[in-house]
């Protein structure tokens, strides 16, 4: 399974920017997706998550500019983010948590390689 994020760059403070991912490969079905980022010296940490019957969760650092959503048709997973600040500059990562076939019951989670944002202030 392969993970693939774009929209990652430079936005000045109080902008938006839209990121994107896509999952392709050997996927009988997604789960559960959701982006993570990480930032200079400091540990990965959970932005936001989408579960496959729509439910979401936020970090409270993100809640009320930050918003999921998911295509499952696409297997694609989006993150609108509004009103950026400084402190969101990271890297984002997509991940997934995926079931690779029918005959195959494990649920892997896959990660993409992870697109830059950086909010200018």
């Amino acid at each position: 399974v392969q993970l693939v994020e774009s929209g990652g760059g430079l936005v000045q403070a109080g902008g938006s920017r839209r990121l994107s991912c896509v999952a392709s490969g050997s996927i009988f079905s997604i789960y559960d997706m959701g982006w993570y980022r990480q930032a200079p010296g400091k540990q990965r940490e959970l932005v936001a998550w989408i579960v496959s019957g729509g439910g979401t969760t936020y970090a409270d650092s993100v809640k009320g500019r930050f918003t999921i959503s998911r295509d499952n048709a696409k297997n694609t997973v989006g993150l609108q983010m509004n009103s950026l600040k400084p402190e969101d500059t990271a890297v984002y990562y997509c991940a997934a948590d995926v079931r690779r076939s029918s005959s195959d019951y494990a649920v892997i989670r896959s990660w993409g390689p992870g697109t830059q944002v950086t909010v200018s202030s």
